[in-house]
């Protein structure tokens, strides 16, 4: 239970124990109960004492059950206008943590956590927190004050690659990470389409017109983006139903937290039929942003138009009704997209109108807006037409997130964004992609100069991930930046990792994410930057669109890293196996791209006693890795499809969401198009069923090829497999959705069967 804020009302609280006594003494001779009782309410009265429970509080609960009695939060003032967390043991060995706010105190509770309990806490629910017997004492006071006032957490990409099936205890867990690492600035996109549902009606369409434009749920990210439309709809009304009420819940707890959850508006993508009943409305067809021609593409209307505005309006106080608000939308008019003029003039008219649409309905309304697509499109927008973009809406009003500073900052192109509040973001992962990346020394250098130079309208840091998995310390290590730091070495920041995950200071495991540390994490995550047993199987590069990175470092020092990571003497933590399977799968993937160079080297050759030998190798990986990954729910396949299957009524629907779930993952879109295996992950039963299946054809056709005289024919073969594909997006096999195996002994048998094979 919370103690009150100061002295004063603690001294309150012995004075009310010392009458109470009285009181019972009096009740012993013969003073009516109920007198007595009345007599108690009027002392706690009179005293001004209420038993308050702050919201982080409800964290402990959920993190650390166990010591919810002895961490004790006291809210504080902060006098320098920071965010500010402190903390030290009291002299009955409970922790005494105060802050500012839930969030800061929450900041506090992890840091804590962190540092003295050697503690992870994962974003993913069914990750379990393990802490240590008894609380660590802090014997100094620990005091650290936030270095930006805002920090701003996920992408819209992020509710279709790792969201799209989650429940209210998944979103829970996500919630108390956030807190617990200091987010007070979430993206929250849940449950808009039945804002929208209600909109599209009271404007005149029609149940089917409007879910049919909508497309499948872990598709809807792009819909929202005025990307694609229609892709494996129509939408049911039970999903609309379910992501409705579970919106309700995450912005009641956020909210509850203390922090600014980021809401959607209207930025002009419409329906195509609206045409029906507004046959004089601006409204224009879109080229093929995704790649998708029709009947995928987009429509929007212009912002000049005058039923945008009244659209705009419908839609903001609709959503206020229903989900409240906190004044700060996110609009993106014209992401990956082409604007029907690229003149500055129209672009300032453009934004200047859409600003407007907005704070019409909300007068205190203020715009978020990505900077992607001025990275993304950089040949168009060039710096007269992003001034122009910018400078239109009345400072302070627009927010942009500099969305991919790991890669290119675009604040040092814009002039700071021409003044106008920006966020630096890391983004980290594209698709959900599963692979060891990450520029950490190079992001904590570029973060450092923002905030040094970025000049004073730099207002808060962020993350941007497409998809959550395979690389929680580099948004750890992100949103702890945003807070005054001890650790200006990363070295040192990553031993603190390595004790928290094994839970010791073992040497082995702190030498092994040294290594991955300067080897490993040393360059920045690319689209499809995956292994390339997840991409079509080609006799050189790989199958796929996006430019694929070699691997920048010997596949040898990633094994050793292996090695020294199974020698620790603490194995019993889960992040640890997680971590020992995290960079087993990558060794194994790694070699596999050496294994297939050497059978495109025994094709050349035709040499066709090695190319058998070496294509039974290839596939005995892939069963050996699908091995590895089946002993940690993390990387289940039949754990996605099974949180899928859960959203249905009835067992149509649940084929239905089966098949959703797994064309987001594979093909994209369940036809050939330029994002397939965009979404690529080394999943046990993905990498058995699908991957492995494409290989196992590709080893048999180039072998059958040789055996023949003849040369493999790669356009017989992309047809044969984009069938299987078709063929595997509407299947219904079962996968495991529960790990089978020890993470541990099965890493040291497949370590003891390659050590040979690749180090050597």
């Amino acid at each position: 239970m919370s103690k009150p804020k100061n002295s004063t009302y603690r001294n309150k609280e012995k004075n009310i124990i010392h009458k109470l006594i009285h009181i019972i003494n009096f009740m012993i001779m013969n003073i009516k109960i109920s007198a007595t009782i009345t007599i108690i309410v009027m002392l706690l009265n009179s005293c001004g004492y209420k038993k308050t429970e702050l919201p982080v509080t409800g964290i402990v609960q959920r993190i650390a059950p166990q010591f919810a009695d002895d961490i004790v939060f006291e809210q504080i003032e902060s006098h320098s206008g920071k965010d500010v967390f402190e903390f030290q043991s009291m002299a009955d060995g409970k922790i005494l943590i105060r802050g500012n706010n839930s969030i800061s105190m929450a900041m506090g509770f992890n840091h804590f956590l962190k540092y003295y309990c050697l503690t992870s806490v994962s974003w993913f629910v069914d990750q379990p927190v393990q802490l240590p017997d008894e609380l660590p004492v802090v014997t100094e006071k620990i005091r650290k004050e936030a270095r930006v006032d805002r920090r701003f957490f996920l992408n819209y990409c992020t509710y279709g690659y790792t969201m799209p099936w989650w429940q209210w205890r998944d979103w829970e867990r996500l919630i108390d990470w956030m807190a617990l690492n200091g987010i007070n600035m979430p993206l929250a996109t849940t449950g808009q389409e039945s804002i929208w549902y209600k909109v599209w009606q009271d404007f005149g369409l029609a149940d089917e017109e409007i879910r049919e434009y909508f497309t499948g749920p872990a598709h809807l990210p792009w819909h929202r983006m005025s990307n694609i439309d229609k892709l494996d709809g129509p939408l049911p009304l039970s999903y609309m139903d379910h992501q409705f009420d579970l919106q309700k819940k995450i912005l009641e707890r956020e909210r509850k937290l203390g922090m600014t959850p980021v809401l959607p508006a209207f930025n002009g993508h419409v329906p195509d039929k609206l045409k029906r009943i507004f046959p004089e409305a601006k409204i224009s067809r879109l080229g093929n942003p995704a790649g998708m021609d029709n009947p995928y593409s987009c429509y929007m209307m212009d912002p000049i138009d005058s039923l945008f505005k009244k659209i705009q309006k419908a839609f903001i106080e609709e959503q206020t009704r229903q989900f409240g608000t906190d004044h700060i939308y996110g609009i993106d008019p014209l992401n990956e997209i082409e604007p029907p003029s690229w003149e500055p003039e129209y672009l300032s008219g453009l934004t200047k109108t859409l600003y407007e649409s907005m704070i019409e309905a909300d007068p205190k309304a203020e715009w978020l807006q990505m900077g992607w697509l001025f990275y993304f499109s950089r040949e168009h927008w060039t710096d007269d037409r992003i001034k122009a973009m910018l400078t239109a809406v009345p400072q302070g009003k627009m927010i942009l997130l500099d969305y991919f500073c790991d890669n290119t900052e675009v604040w040092k192109m814009t002039e700071s964004f021409y003044d106008q509040p920006y966020i630096w973001c890391y983004l980290g992962n594209f698709g959900g992609n599963t692979l060891l990346a990450g520029n950490m020394k190079e992001a904590e250098k570029r973060l450092t100069n923002a905030l040094q130079n970025g000049g004073e309208n730099l207002n808060g840091i962020g993350s941007t991930p497409e998809g959550l998995d395979v690389n929680p310390l580099v948004y750890e290590f992100i949103f702890e930046q945003a807070w005054e730091t001890d650790n200006s070495d990363l070295s040192i920041w990553f031993n603190h990792w390595a004790d928290r995950r094994c839970g010791s200071d073992d040497e082995n495991v702190r030498e092994a994410w040294q290594i991955l540390l300067d080897n490993i994490y040393s360059s920045v995550p690319t689209l499809a930057q995956v292994p390339l047993m997840g991409l079509r199987p080609t006799l050189t590069g790989h199958g796929n669109w996006t430019e694929w990175p070699p691997l920048v470092y010997p596949n040898a020092t990633l094994f050793h890293a292996w090695e020294l990571m199974l020698d620790a003497d603490h194995q019993s933590r889960d992040a640890y196996q997680y971590d020992v399977v995290n960079i087993g799968r990558q060794v194994l993937g790694n070699h596999f791209l050496k294994l297939r160079d050497q059978f495109t080297s025994c094709y050349n050759s035709k040499n066709l006693s090695y190319l058998k030998t070496t294509g039974a190798e290839m596939n005995e990986l892939l069963q050996d890795l699908d091995m590895l990954l089946s002993t940690r729910h993390s990387f289940l396949l039949g754990h996605w499809i099974e949180d899928a299957r859960m959203f249905a009524s009835d067992s149509s629907e649940a084929d239905y969401y089966e098949r959703n779930s797994r064309l987001v993952i594979t093909s994209m879109a369940g036809i050939v198009h330029p994002l397939n295996d965009y979404a690529n992950r080394n999943w046990a039963g993905l990498i058995e069923s699908f991957y492995a299946k494409r290989w196992e054809m590709f080893i048999g056709d180039v072998i059958n090829a040789i055996e023949k005289n003849e040369n493999f024919d790669e356009t017989k073969y992309l047809e044969k497999v984009t069938k299987f594909e078709r063929k595997w997006e509407n299947s219904k096999e079962k996968f495991n959705a529960r790990p089978v195996g020890n993470s541990i002994s099965t890493a040291k048998q497949l370590i003891k069967k390659y050590r040979t094979r690749i180090v050597n």
